[in-house]
């Protein structure tokens, strides 16, 4: 099942046709109007220039965007400071915010409340796209919490399954690039920076399960995980799906 763009996604898809247009266009127009094959060739040469400038600015404004949203200090937050981040950008948004516990949250990280309407949020900062977990807890918390609806927030994206499986449980996902838009909508200000909120927060030390000792974050052929500190002697581990 095919999903709607992304409103970031349709703006740099149209961009890639502007430049390609201003690179192509003029080698055409010239050469129809003239059948000279070499000013249709210094048509293209400048339009080619014309097409490198545009896209030296939009790469610089994108770069801009995205220094400016704190994206990558997200990238850097574990679960619970982004749950807390969350909680700072929709109380600027002004919701009423309340950061669920850690423990038995039922399938919610964050209840929001504006005018009389409640809401629950799932918070997943991955390294890699959100299945259709988060999206079946999601759901689920609607009646535990009493919500009208859910939604499910994440620094990343979602795979097919999960867009497809939301579509039809009426959960709203909120990608990446709708998260950037999120923040830069937010007026400056009105909630702390990701880099704030992760010098305000401690990390969450996780521990292992089996052994009691601190969990590490490990690089492996799957992506990251949790390790036992204790490896080689306690081989628990647990994939990096923080949030």
């Amino acid at each position: 099942m095919a999903r709607r763009k992304s409103k970031a996604k349709q703006q740099e898809e149209f961009i890639k046709g502007v430049v390609g247009l201003s690179f192509v266009g003029p080698g055409l127009l010239v050469l129809n109007m003239t059948q000279s094959i070499e000013l249709g060739a210094v048509a293209a040469f400048i339009g080619l220039i014309i097409a490198a400038v545009i896209m030296i600015l939009v790469n610089n404004a994108k770069a801009e965007k995205l220094k400016k949203s704190g994206i990558a200090d997200i990238d850097k937050m574990d679960g619970f400071q982004f749950e807390k981040y969350l909680g700072y950008l929709f109380q600027a948004k002004g919701y009423k915010t309340q950061v669920t516990k850690a423990a038995g949250d039922y399938g919610a990280d964050l209840v929001l409340q504006k005018d009389g309407k409640k809401i629950v949020v799932q918070a997943k900062r991955y390294s890699k796209n959100v299945g259709i977990k988060a999206v079946q807890e999601a759901q689920a918390s609607i009646a535990h919490y009493g919500a009208a609806e859910a939604w499910v927030v994440s620094n990343s994206d979602y795979t097919s399954a999960a867009y497809e499986l939301a579509k039809s449980n009426k959960v709203k996902l909120i990608n990446r690039d709708g998260l950037i838009e999120m923040i830069l909508a937010m007026n400056p200000g009105t909630a702390p920076t990701p880099k704030a909120v992760i010098a305000a927060t401690p990390v969450k030390m996780l521990i292992c399960p089996r052994c009691g000792n601190k969990l590490v974050l490990r690089n492996g052929a799957k992506g990251q995980f949790h390790g036992c500190s204790s490896f080689p002697e306690c081989r628990y581990m647990k994939q990096n799906e923080v949030g």
